[in-house]
């Protein structure tokens, strides 16, 4: 795990707006955000309000989406779950 990334999950938005903010203030120039599954919305609010309302000088320097194949012990066979990755750069 990279100490620049911020993965999304079930918390309030500004929760991790803020983690976000602490990293950047802490010297890091570029973070990364990623989530997956019903969490995408989530990832995107959260740039979203740290560029509009905190950073207006973040630059969002690149988006990967793509699919991850879960198993699970309650379905048989895999699951596909959609995934995103967000570069924010200072």
């Amino acid at each position: 795990m990279r100490s620049n990334t911020v993965f999304i999950g079930r918390k309030p938005v500004l929760n991790y707006v803020l983690a976000c903010m602490t990293l950047f203030k802490s010297g890091q120039e570029e973070i990364i955000i990623k989530a997956r599954g019903r969490s995408i919305s989530t990832a995107v609010d959260t740039v979203e309000v740290t560029r509009n309302r905190f950073m207006p000088d973040l630059k969002v320097a690149d988006i990967s989406i793509g699919t991850e194949e879960l198993t699970s012990q309650d379905r048989p066979g895999p699951t596909n779950v959609s995934t995103i990755e967000i570069k924010l750069h200072r």
